[in-house]
């Protein structure tokens, strides 16, 4: 498994300035920060570039 620096995927604050939740994805593990989890589940185009496979994501 890949390890991603650990930093929100959205904004790249890291766990000493915000909260970070870890998710799987494609045997790669990420970190986001809360105020961006609706990015995932709203607006998963943001995601594009910076998660392989992003782009085939639906908003829910």
């Amino acid at each position: 498994m890949e390890k991603v620096e650990k930093k929100c995927i959205v904004c790249e604050r890291n766990e000493d300035q915000i909260p970070l939740v870890k998710f799987d994805y494609k045997q790669t593990y990420f970190w986001i920060c809360p105020q961006h989890i609706p990015v995932i589940i709203h607006n998963p185009e943001q995601l594009e570039g910076k998660v392989s496979g992003a782009e085939n994501f639906e908003a829910g």
